[in-house]
């Protein structure tokens, strides 16, 4: 069964970097799916000690060291370590090149560590806060290790985070990696070196084609081989995991021989482009590679490529195509990307099944707008095929290059009008009345002058502009850090019932009034507007070194039934300290005393709520900590 799909796709390469032209590593594919590690029991893992343990929940003390609690169940994988019990845990399968995505909790000051084949390994460690992380810190590619050398340089090529994406303590965190095993010749020598292709920490690229010239300090085998399993330290500190997804590829990859060309001359029409289209050939020939360099016009022409495609297991595959002009991919002589005119940012998907050994290829590409570079790009992905081009790279060029236009907090707080792009879940806006604000302590801010929202918040560098000051731009910044997603809806409500539903807009009833901000002495905004008769002072600070935001409302006035919302997510815990966990461990809420004003966490739509009654003369306070 073949099935194809459209998908718009960016090419700019901002900072000059590399790109991976294979496309977006770790993207799921839906047809040629990661496989799930089952965490019922601990079979899955070779034999270990008793600090190893299957829960159903993990829960660790933001502020108490090593302190690490489970709960009953099934579905996370604890290790608890102690004195007697410090066993390191081995996965039951040997692996080559690998994409693995997980979820993690470090307790306060804990460390462990992920190695890849046993032998390269990537830190994991409580790392909350720190301004310049080292190898050393979470995300960190250990250093090698030589005993021979003299004290102070035994360790070496350690490579630190591009920045600190690490959450809080008790927080899930996310890490994606897409890793490619070193290569060797028939006779075993080493013709390439084990390189991690891409790593990303809580939705921040942190590492990008960083090659691994051995085996990193307390790797389990000395020796560089290939296959090798996963091993995850457990003589450190507690930690727990979930949500293990692997993808594992074997060597051998697809290839296309026997390829000839046919190129014709245009003008021609769309009308007259179909499938079985004849044109007057006036180039033909072999060729070595898939290329559009075979067209010697910029324009005007139409190519056909085909040959064999050979692949070395029966399964599943998708092709992807990034082509300027009308095209065509056929396999077998079946039409897997049907005749249509596409842009390179225009990537089209299509999945079929595909027999071991060799099978008809042919690409048709007819370009008329001279606005269009010539470019053609054929991609493939299998179960055990990482996305791989089968044209030349220089068939399929890049945007220039663009230096990027960076907005960096310099001896004041930075504060920026722009558009902010929202996602959260399946909903996406874009927020035009948008407020950035960057602080010297590095805790960043968004809020939405159209309805008083907090709308999200990152640890770390302030704002990407470049989307927007680059070119024409489209008037919106990206933040530069990892950024927690907090929502979009107004913050206050009045609520005739305890199941009246949040509003995810502003009602007339509300007769909001935005009225500007004020600046302190050091140049943070107090954001001021009037919401159901009532008078608002929104101000939100970095504390603790830029670890939380506290955010005080003051309110004039109060409308009956009149409520400020908190926090909302998927579940709101109490914790012993006060505090609470919001939206399955993303992040903690920490609320003031309100003068005998208690909270209410209340459950509508399968969705909680955390909110504060609201009353005259009131100050609500509270810190977010992420």
């Amino acid at each position: 069964m073949m099935k194809f799909s459209f998908v718009n796709i960016r090419q700019t390469c901002l900072f000059g970097c590399a790109l991976l032209l294979s496309g977006a590593l770790l993207a799921q594919n839906k047809d040629v799916p990661m496989k799930q590690l089952s965490l019922e029991d601990l079979s899955n893992f070779k034999p270990t000690g008793s600090n190893w343990q299957i829960a159903g929940d993990a829960n660790a003390d933001l502020n108490q060291e090593n302190a690490l609690k489970t709960g009953k169940g099934k579905g996370v994988l604890v290790n608890l370590p102690d004195k007697k019990n410090t066993s390191n845990l081995t996965f039951g399968f040997d692996h080559a090149d690998i994409d693995l995505t997980l979820d993690f909790m470090m307790a306060k000051g804990s460390n462990s560590g992920i190695y890849l084949q046993g032998r390269y390994e990537l830190q994991l460690l409580d790392s909350w806060g720190k301004k310049n992380p080292s190898y050393g810190d979470c995300g960190g590619i250990y250093q090698r290790w030589d005993d021979s050398k003299p004290e102070g340089q035994k360790g070496y090529q350690g490579i630190p985070p591009r920045t600190n994406a690490c959450l809080a303590p008790g927080l899930w965190q996310h890490l994606e990696v897409a890793f490619q095993a070193p290569r060797y010749d028939a006779s075993g020598n080493k013709l390439a070196n084990a390189k991690f292709l891409r790593v990303v920490l809580n939705g921040i690229v942190i590492h990008e084609n960083v090659e691994v010239t051995g085996p990193t300090r307390g790797a389990v085998f000395p020796d560089e081989k290939t296959p090798g399993p996963i091993l995850i330290q457990g003589d450190h500190g507690p930690v727990a995991f979930r949500n293990i997804y692997y993808k594992t590829y074997g060597m051998s990859i697809p290839t296309l021989s026997d390829l000839q060309y046919s190129y014709g001359k245009g003008p021609f029409s769309s009308d007259t482009l179909k499938a079985d289209t004849k044109f007057k050939v006036v180039q033909s020939g072999k060729t070595q590679d898939l290329t559009i360099e075979n067209v010697p016009a910029a324009n005007d022409y139409i190519i056909r490529h085909t040959g064999k495609l050979n692949v070395k297991s029966a399964g599943k595959y998708t092709f992807y195509t990034q082509i300027n002009g009308f095209n065509l991919l056929k396999i077998d002589g079946k039409i897997l990307a049907p005749l249509a005119m596409t842009g390179t940012w225009n990537e089209r998907s299509a999945t079929t099944d595909l027999s071991a050994g060799d099978h008809t290829f042919e690409v048709l590409v007819a370009k008329r707008d001279s606005w269009m570079k010539p470019a053609l790009g054929v991609f493939i992905e299998g179960a055990d095929v990482r996305r791989m081009p089968l044209n030349t790279l220089s068939s399929l060029p890049l945007d220039a290059p663009v230096n990027p236009i960076l907005i960096n907090v310099e001896g004041e707080p930075k504060i920026v009008r722009c558009f902010i792009d929202f996602e959260k879940g399946t909903k996406s806006k874009r927020i035009t009345h948008a407020v950035s604000v960057g602080s010297l302590e590095g805790a960043n801010f968004t809020v939405d002058l159209n309805n008083g929202a907090l709308v999200q918040c990152w640890r770390g560098d302030f704002l990407n502009a470049t989307p927007m000051w680059h070119d024409r731009g489209d008037g919106h910044s990206d933040p530069m850090g990892s950024t927690l997603k907090i929502n979009d809806v107004p913050n206050f409500s009045v609520l005739p019932t305890n199941t009246t539903a949040w509003p995810d807009s502003l009602t007339p009833e509300a007769n909001y009034r935005g009225h500007g901000y004020e600046l302190d002495a050091t140049g943070l905004p107090t954001f001021k507007y009037s919401i159901y008769g009532t008078e608002v002072e929104d101000m939100t600070r970095p504390e603790d070194g830029g670890k939380r935001l506290t955010r005080t409302l003051k309110v004039s006035g109060s409308a009956t039934n009149l409520y400020c919302r908190i926090a909302e997510g998927k579940d709101i815990v109490a914790q012993p300290d006060g505090s609470y966990l919001i939206d399955d461990k993303s992040y903690f809420i920490k609320l003031a005393n309100a003068a005998g004003v208690k909270p209410v966490v209340r459950t509508v739509n399968n969705r909680q709520e955390l909110l504060m009654p609201v009353t005259t003369g009131n100050q609500i306070s509270y810190s977010i900590i992420w």
